[in-house]
């Protein structure tokens, strides 16, 4: 052996783009986002990625970088403007903008959801602080995302419905009913979808007796189940997050 040989280099394993959702991702992310971007972008910018990526294992590291383990961090706010970006680009397929609005449901409703989910003992990765600044942050993005309605296909509506709730406005809440009203006609209760818009208008009327009883029943059904001495609103957003998930999976909701 040369002892004078120069020690072996760790290899790197380089690829131009990866799949090709991670290229539109960050071709959509550099129009949208052309300054300073979030720690999490560097997923879509780093020279060296995964040799291991495909497309589904990709956006699974992705969002997971957003949002980790459905916990927030104190990156976490500031990753969900790459969500924002991508869920109102029409380049970005309409399954991939529901996963976007979703995971943005997910992390305003982080702290109620894992209250309802482990109470009445405190979750055990809760961050009030973080949890604060993700809620305000979502809050902030929501606007943009609901004044894309009418160009939205009906699986991305869904997913909009459900998030307008979490942040109850007068003009939102108003806007619903007749924004819903197709799906009522077309989805009967005790159906998937017929149960999850019903859920949404109840959620918009505010009457916490009235959500407390579709709750339990709606839970009772189908779903899995929350102590009945957590809050109302845990209780409900937890159940709505159950349902949300089935949205893009639907049979029947074109994206």
């Amino acid at each position: 052996m040369d002892a004078h040989a120069e020690p072996e280099q760790t290899r790197h394993f380089t690829i131009t783009s990866g799949p090709s959702i991670r290229q539109l991702f960050r071709d959509v992310v550099a129009e949208r986002l052309p300054g300073r971007r979030p720690p999490q972008a560097g997923m879509l910018f780093d020279a060296e990625i995964d040799p291991c990526w495909d497309e589904p294992t990709f956006l699974g590291d992705f969002y997971n970088e957003i949002l980790h383990q459905d916990t927030c961090q104190t990156t976490t706010a500031d990753g969900l403007v790459l969500l924002a970006v991508l869920a109102v680009d029409d380049r970005i397929p309409a399954r991939h903008r529901v996963q976007a609005v979703e995971l943005l449901f997910n992390a305003a409703t982080v702290a109620e959801r894992h209250l309802a989910d482990t109470w009445p003992a405190t979750p055990p990765h809760a961050d009030p602080l973080s949890e604060a600044r993700v809620g305000s942050a979502v809050r902030a993005h929501t606007p943009a995302l609901l004044n894309r309605w009418s160009a939205e296909c009906p699986a991305v509506r869904l997913a909009l419905a459900g998030l307008a709730v979490v942040f109850p406005t007068d003009r939102t809440l108003s806007a619903l009913t007749p924004r819903l009203r197709t799906f009522i006609h077309q989805h009967p209760p005790g159906t998937d979808i017929g149960d999850y818009v019903r859920f949404v208008l109840v959620l918009a009327a505010q009457d916490e007796d009235r959500i407390l009883t579709v709750t339990e029943g709606l839970t009772d059904a189908c779903w899995t189940g929350t102590a009945r001495g957590a809050p109302t609103r845990a209780r409900a957003l937890h159940l709505l997050g159950q349902m949300l998930t089935k949205v893009p999976r639907i049979r029947g909701v074109p994206t």
